[in-house]
């Protein structure tokens, strides 16, 4: 079963019953990661709570038969489990087939793969299999992104206007994960919930939400992948000041890095960038204001070096998020450490 943004809601309810694996990827990481929220939602809806495995992608390269295992085995209390699994590109390939070749069905595996589409490998794999779900989620756009907002809103009873819908989509950089957490902030401020609602008003959300992404955090984006290492220090210095959330950075980082792999992709064997980048502006994928960020970038970062990047994006989002006391150490060495690469 193939799914996208479009069609994924209709079809959930339907494939958590029926699948076993489930594989979301694209570019919009976000949109995957809600995906995998949401089958896991009705999974634990229908059978009752169940033990979350995580596992990554490098994990199951080091040792491919541990996904079958961990999906085969029961828990000293006899618990159900569920397996998520973050991977990039195709590195849990191997576990994956050595998945499919049990002839246990076991628990359900969720795998959210960064950087890989449903032409990846994995999706190969899984093509044409009635027990498979494979979810492409592309870029969305901010229409879209602000309709989700209003849904998430009125669920918590914050009642949103059209502008302030696409307010938060912007400030979150379309980001659902961000919305998300910037709506709870409003619905606790206004003491709003679903048997007492609140309007929302601009002065509300001033007091509670982020700035928008270009206003903060895309300097020290395009700082840290065009390898510009003198003005790191003094960006990291301008996010404390903003009080830019890290884990808002990352993400925006990330986003970035899945359109620099979007345009290598599509760039393929020509070997100038600039000219492709010209193309590109000119026919409108990419704004024109980006244009010389993502040509200093995507000149620096192709191929296995662009495959680490994603990789060591993932790892630093998932360090951030373990250890959030020290966020603000953690990031700036990861930062550093990605613009001294960009810059050799």
């Amino acid at each position: 079963m193939k799914v996208t943004q479009k069609t994924f809601a209709s079809s959930a309810a339907r494939a958590a019953k029926d699948c076993r694996i489930f594989y979301f990827c694209g570019p919009d990481e976000s949109g995957a990661s809600d995906a995998a929220a949401k089958i896991a939602s009705l999974i634990t809806t229908a059978s009752g709570p169940a033990e979350k495995v995580d596992l990554t992608g490098a994990e199951l390269k080091r040792d491919p038969v541990r996904l079958a295992d961990e999906a085969r085995s029961v828990s000293l209390f006899g618990d159900k489990r569920i397996i998520h699994v973050r991977a990039t590109g195709d590195d849990a390939h191997d576990a994956v087939e050595t998945l499919l070749q049990s002839p246990v069905s076991g628990w359900p595996v969720i795998i959210v793969a960064s950087s890989a589409t449903d032409k990846s490998r994995i999706a190969k794999l899984l093509d044409g299999r009635a027990d498979a779900m494979i979810g492409m989620f592309y870029l969305p756009d901010l229409k879209s992104i602000a309709s989700s907002v209003r849904q998430a809103a009125d669920a918590m009873g914050v009642r949103l206007s059209d502008d302030l819908a696409e307010r938060i989509a912007r400030s979150a950089s379309l980001d659902t994960r961000l919305a998300r957490s910037e709506i709870e902030k409003l619905a606790l401020y206004l003491d709003a919930s679903p048997q007492s609602p609140c309007t929302a008003n601009a002065a509300a959300l001033d007091a509670v939400c982020a700035t928008h992404e270009d206003d903060g955090m895309m300097p020290l984006v395009n700082a840290v992948l065009g390898g510009e290492t003198r003005r790191i220090p003094a960006e990291l210095s301008r996010m404390r000041e903003q009080g830019i959330n890290p884990v808002g950075l990352v993400l925006a980082l990330e986003r970035r890095a899945a359109q620099l792999v979007q345009l290598s992709a599509r760039m393929g064997q020509q070997g100038n960038v600039t000219v492709f980048m010209q193309q590109e502006s000119d026919a409108r994928r990419v704004f024109f204001g980006d244009r010389p960020d993502l040509t200093k970038q995507l000149t620096r970062w192709r191929g296995a070096k662009l495959a680490r990047l994603c990789e060591r994006l993932v790892m630093l989002h998932r360090n951030l998020i373990s250890d959030s006391r020290n966020g603000e150490l953690v990031l700036a060495q990861g930062l550093a450490e990605i613009a001294r690469a960009a810059a050799r």
